[in-house]
């Protein structure tokens, strides 16, 4: 009812509460998923009713890992501004985040790949776009947190417009991903956070939610314990990380970020493909604008991730193997 405060809803209560009637009957009836399919032939459970949103986005991601495999499409990098700043937030000032990353983007682009362009600081601009946090699943078992994402869209509590089902297709579409971000307060950006933490389910998820009839914690418990593979369904991809502070937090930021791509299979694109920098450092906010644009040396060193990334990528889809791949590790998850 808070979306309808302003008084010029007034004119409309009557059929305003009989809205609230109708949500509040999905919401007690946990109608989380009102639109379902039977799920059909190659699920555990053929005759479960599954969510139709939930297999549209299922099935876009395994078209999108189907072109990312054909060697006769061209290269892709995805590109990430984790900055929660942009021309429509609060300071109406673009970031310094956006504006490195546009570097990066413009260097994948010389060497003839296609680039797309993840603007996270539309969290804060777009009314209607969330990235809705983790409910952690897999701390239940792995199995109950599937690939893509089965928590959202909940239309029983209101939990729509995720954004999550189009970022899993793109991660998947991409052969290298860079990462720009800023640092706040000794960590990456709240939206990046956000990003990380949904992105569990790409790492040991479950891709048939029919095996755990939905969230039935105890199948997926039983599941995992009689050996479960842990997929990792970005592995293979390289990396480039670009974090950038003023004071404090850089090097556990980038430390943080590079653990986690290392930890999901994605591969490092050399050394030059992760940095770390202050921009203005212990100077006043108000020039840091400025002071990139007197850093002609970290402007190259942007440019320098790119190039990695994209050698990298060309390296690998070249049939470049990884020293460890051969091994198989003894704790798988």
């Amino acid at each position: 009812m808070a979306r309808f405060y302003d008084p010029a809803f007034r004119a409309e209560d009557e059929s305003i509460a009989r809205l609230e009637a109708i949500a509040w009957d999905a919401y007690s009836n946990a109608r989380k998923s009102p639109v379902t399919v039977k799920a059909g032939v190659g699920y555990a459970d053929p005759d479960y009713d599954l969510s139709v949103e939930w297999r549209a986005a299922s099935e876009r991601i395994k078209a999108a890992q189907a072109r990312q495999r054909d060697p006769a499409t061209r290269s892709r990098v995805l590109i990430v501004n984790a900055s929660s700043r942009n021309d429509y937030t609060c300071p109406g000032e673009m970031s310094k985040s956006f504006r490195l990353a546009k570097i990066a983007q413009g260097a994948v682009e010389r060497r003839a790949f296609d680039v797309d362009f993840l603007d996270l600081s539309r969290l804060n601009s777009d009314r209607d776009l969330h990235i809705h946090p983790c409910k952690g699943c897999v701390s239940t078992a792995m199995a109950l947190c599937h690939w893509p994402c089965s928590c959202y869209p909940n239309h029983s509590l209101g939990l729509v417009n995720d954004w999550m089902n189009e970022i899993y297709e793109r991660f998947s579409a991409a052969h290298g991903v860079i990462f720009v971000t800023p640092v706040y307060w000794y960590q990456v950006s709240s939206p990046l956070k956000l990003l990380m933490d949904r992105l569990v389910c790409a790492d040991g998820g479950n891709p048939d939610p029919t095996s755990t009839h939905g969230k039935k914690a105890d199948e997926a418990k039983r599941i995992e314990l009689a050996g479960w593979d842990y997929p990792k369904h970005l592995a293979g991809r390289a990396y480039g990380i670009v974090v950038h502070g003023d004071v404090a937090g850089i090097e556990g930021s980038r430390r943080a970020l590079s653990d986690w791509l290392g930890w999901m299979g994605l591969i490092e694109s050399g050394q030059k493909s992760q940095l770390d920098r202050f921009i203005g450092y212990y100077e006043p906010y108000a020039t840091s604008h400025a002071a990139l644009d007197r850093d002609v040396d970290l402007q190259k060193e942007v440019v320098n991730v790119a190039e990695a990334v994209a050698e990298c990528v060309e390296q690998i889809r070249n049939g470049r193997r990884q020293p460890d791949d051969a091994l198989e590790t003894p704790r798988a998850k």
